[in-house]
């Protein structure tokens, strides 16, 4: 029997994909993400020994490595199909290293797309483990954990247990705090717009148009209250209106190139009301394949962490062709974009459809409901970014009124171009097109109006936003930004309200600590700095120990001044509705090793603790207590009644406040292609 090529990928979805495009001569196998890390216990960085770090085989893993060594023992060749990043990259390193692959063999295969013909290709050229990409990881991890393992101790000392400090995170919770601080501090200011609303004399079926006051003799007028705004309307002559100019020019609107990974992650926000950790885990089941009717298993998109909005040329003739055959050769454009950084960033192509002709609704039968609509967003952000700018016509005209100026505008869509496709028109756009009038017309008043307004705080963050504003601070990488804010959701230093996120007192505490004994790890000037050192390291091959010295050095020196100086603060407990039933005294949430759990305000004089359970609005049918959310040993969560021990009852579906018709259980969610609950009573079998 002839041997079989390994072929090592990540995710066990991914080796499904793979294999099947490969075939019988290959046998794929996933590693399951990361093999060898630094240790958890420790901080696993040899610091007199500059800086090593002490790698160990991942807990857990070791069934993993043991099938692998055992399947490249007798494989013919052996092919690293890592992830095509840093990340990946370190990953294929850390394999190679257990499975004693020369460093200078050829192993390495990385595609853009997970189709047949890249993946073909890939393996017919491997290369050697591009080093600078590993040094570039390990320098990020080093950091990180220097900043982690050696801030985050003082913060439980001093603060509280389960705090933790990062090289990126903190300078992400600093920009939150500080956009709060601006709401707060932040004191209106009053302000009136005046605006006319006219209408041509003797033209009877023209319709009335609005012009708004902008100048005074010349300049810019701000109108600052009621007074004013009443003078002015006291000055203007209700028939001294007269059209002094009229200009009318085309307009157009170039589409948005490719989604990166930040844009897809605001625009996903935006448009689908998905928060940046739903959007990475959908895309990336996007990315590694999919059954799809009539295709067998296809990645549908291209590698989804990526700076860039560069395309193939492959890709590029493939959506032009879709252009020209499915509207007409009118809406091709030719449309250039570049990216925001060069080098590093450009090292993938843009997040794009792998297949241009398979149209979101040709497979949405295919895909779950997020899966499609975050594959339409891909599919017509890529087509409209290869089409022709809308384009309008707008008419805008100055009226006079003595001294002072009224501008009015509108504009008309005359041809669509990449809209077809892709609508990213905000009201603004909607049309208000001028009626026909020209210099010299005097209109008729029809009415004055003058409005009150305050100028506004700045709002809060939401997650689009704070994406936006890390990217242009450079801070962190796209790739990132999922984890740091759910990071600083689960330490509980930001809330999620009304879809903003507002920083908690405990977030503000520990940034003006931070800001206070560590003001380079949260200063955005520092860490954008330090991301483009470290950028350097695989651009420019810069020594990743030097970049990493230089930090620890100021580091080293903040840690003996904050372990010496940092008092400790005392944050007050967080007290609920819920009563001590020894004592009668409100309970407290408290941090302890195993995350939150209640314990009475009392203490010491009582120390009741009791974890924290969450309702479910549905109350227990044998005893009538709350039904709560639990979680089994295995930790898989399931629904029981609040009154256990003395009452058992539970459910492994989500029950809800509805009876079966049938036999009067509760229903429980059971959400299948015909049904969306089941009765709980598994003799009676109804669904609705």
């Amino acid at each position: 029997m002839a041997e079989k090529n390994l072929v090592i990928v990540e995710s066990p979805s991914k080796a499904k994909t793979i294999g099947k495009f490969l075939g019988s001569k290959y046998k794929v196998i996933a590693s399951v993400g990361h093999i060898r890390d630094l240790p958890k216990s420790k901080l696993g960085i040899n610091i007199e020994k500059n800086f090593e770090p002490e790698y160990i085989s991942i807990r857990g893993k070791g069934d993993i490595i043991k099938a692998m060594k055992k399947e490249a023992k007798d494989a013919g060749k052996i092919y690293l199909a890592t992830d095509p990043d840093r990340e990946g990259e370190a990953i294929s390193w850390h394999i190679a290293y257990l499975l004693n692959i020369d460093e200078k063999e050829p192993c390495r295969i990385v595609f853009n797309e997970i189709t047949k013909s890249a993946i073909k290709n890939a393996v017919k050229h491997p290369r050697m483990i591009d080093k600078k990409l590993v040094d570039a990881q390990q320098a990020r991890r080093v950091l990180d954990r220097l900043v982690g393992y050696k801030i985050s101790p003082l913060l439980w000392r001093k603060i509280r247990r389960g705090l933790s400090a990062g090289r990126v995170q903190s300078a992400a919770l600093k920009i939150i705090c500080d956009r709060e601080k601006s709401i707060l501090a932040f004191v209106p200011k009053e302000y009136w717009n005046i605006t006319a609303v006219l209408k041509n004399e003797g033209k009877e079926k023209q319709k009335q148009f609005s012009a708004k006051l902008t100048e005074y003799k010349g300049k810019k007028i701000t109108v600052s209250n009621k007074e004013e705004a009443d003078f002015i309307l006291s000055a203007l002559e209700p028939k001294g209106f007269i059209v002094q100019k009229v200009e009318e020019k085309e307009r157009t609107r170039k589409p948005n190139p490719p989604y990166t990974t930040s844009s897809l992650q605001q625009d996903a926000s935006n448009k689908l009301n998905f928060n940046t950790k739903k959007t990475m885990l959908i895309a990336q089941q996007l990315y590694e394949g999919i059954e799809i009717k009539g295709h067998g298993t296809v990645g549908l998109v291209t590698y989804i962490r990526t700076d860039s909005v560069r395309i193939s040329d492959e890709a590029e003739k493939a959506v032009n062709e879709y252009i020209n055959n499915t509207f007409s050769p009118d809406y091709l454009g030719n449309n250039v974009y570049t990216n925001k950084k060069k080098d590093v960033q450009d090292a993938h192509e843009a997040i794009r459809p792998s297949i241009v002709g398979l149209h979101p609704d040709e497979i949405k039968e295919s895909l779950s409901r997020d899966q499609y609509n975050l594959y339409r967003l891909i599919w017509s952000r890529f087509i409209a970014s290869r089409m022709t700018p809308a384009a309008y016509d707008s008419v805008s005209a100055d009226i006079k009124n003595g001294d002072y100026l009224f501008k009015a505008s509108g504009s008309k869509l005359r041809f669509d171009g990449y809209l077809k496709v892709y609508n990213n028109r905000s009201e603004e756009d909607e049309e208000k097109m001028l009626p026909h009038i020209q210099e010299g017309d005097k209109p008729n008043l029809l009415d004055l109006i003058s409005e009150q307004n305050f100028t506004q705080p700045p709002s809060r963050y939401s997650e689009a936003s704070l994406v936006k504003d890390l990217e242009e601070k450079n801070i962190g990488r796209p790739s990132t930004y999922a984890p740091i804010i759910a990071t600083l959701i689960e330490r509980k230093y930001i809330i999620r309200e009304k879809k903003m996120l507002k920083p908690t007192e405990l977030g503000f505490i520990v940034t003006d600590l931070m800001e206070t004994y560590f003001k380079e790890i949260v200063d955005t000037g520092f860490t954008a700095d330090m991301e483009d050192k470290l950028d350097d390291i695989e651009v420019k091959n810069t020594e990743w120990k030097t970049i990493v010295g230089d930090f620890y050095k100021t580091l080293e020196k903040e840690l003996m001044v904050a372990d010496v100086e940092m008092e400790k603060v005392k944050i007050e407990d967080e007290l609920t509705n819920e009563i001590c039933e020894l004592c009668g005294k409100p309970m407290a949430i408290k941090n302890g090793r195993f995350g939150e759990f209640l314990a009475c305000s009392g203490y010491p004089d009582c120390k009741n603790t009791k974890p924290i359970l969450s309702k479910v609005d549905v109350k227990c049918p044998d005893c009538g207590k709350d039904i709560v959310i639990r979680k089994s040993k295995k930790g898989r969560a399931f629904y029981g009644c609040s009154g256990y021990p003395q009452c058992s009852k539970l459910y492994w579906n989500k029950p809800v406040d509805k009876k079966c018709p049938e036999c009067s259980s509760l229903l429980m969610e059971k959400k299948t292609k015909t049904s969306n609950y089941m009765c709980s009573n598994p003799e009676c079998g109804y669904k609705e």
